[in-house]
C-alpha cells in the first residue's frame, strides 16, 4: 500500500475519534437528544454558516463518490457516502480517497 494511502487512513480514524468525543460528550450531557442538538447547530449565525458548509461539502462529496464509483465501478467507495452522513465530512472525505483506487499508467 503506498504511504499516502496510509495517510488517508489514518486522516479517516482521526476525522471518526476526534468529533465522536465532542459529540458523545454532548449527547450525555443532553439526553441524547437529536433535536437538541439541532437547535445547538442554529444557536448563532457562525454556527449555522458552519452548518451550511459542511452541509454543502456532504452534497458535493456525495455527488463526486456517486459519480466516480460509477465510473470506475469501485462499488466499495459507496461506503464514505454513509460515513459522511453518520460520522461527518472529516471521516468521509479521506475514508474515500482511502478506499478510492490508485491510478496506474501503461506506457
Amino acid at each position: 500500500m503506498p504511504s499516502i494511502r496510509y495517510l488517508w487512513l489514518a486522516l479517516a480514524v482521526w476525522g471518526t475519534v476526534h468529533p465522536m468525543y465532542y459529540f458523545i460528550g454532548w449527547f450525555l450531557a443532553n439526553e441524547w437528544s437529536i433535536l437538541a442538538m439541532v437547535d445547538a447547530w442554529h444557536a448563532n449565525l457562525a454556527s449555522s454558516g458552519l452548518v451550511w458548509d459542511l452541509t454543502i461539502a456532504a452534497v458535493t462529496l456525495t455527488i463526486w463518490v456517486a459519480v466516480e464509483s460509477i465510473r470506475t465501478r469501485n462499488w466499495r467507495g459507496l461506503w464514505a457516502i454513509p460515513a459522511t452522513y453518520c460520522i461527518g465530512v472529516s471521516c468521509g472525505l479521506p475514508l474515500y480517497l482511502f478506499l478510492r483506487p490508485i491510478a496506474t499508467r501503461v506506457a
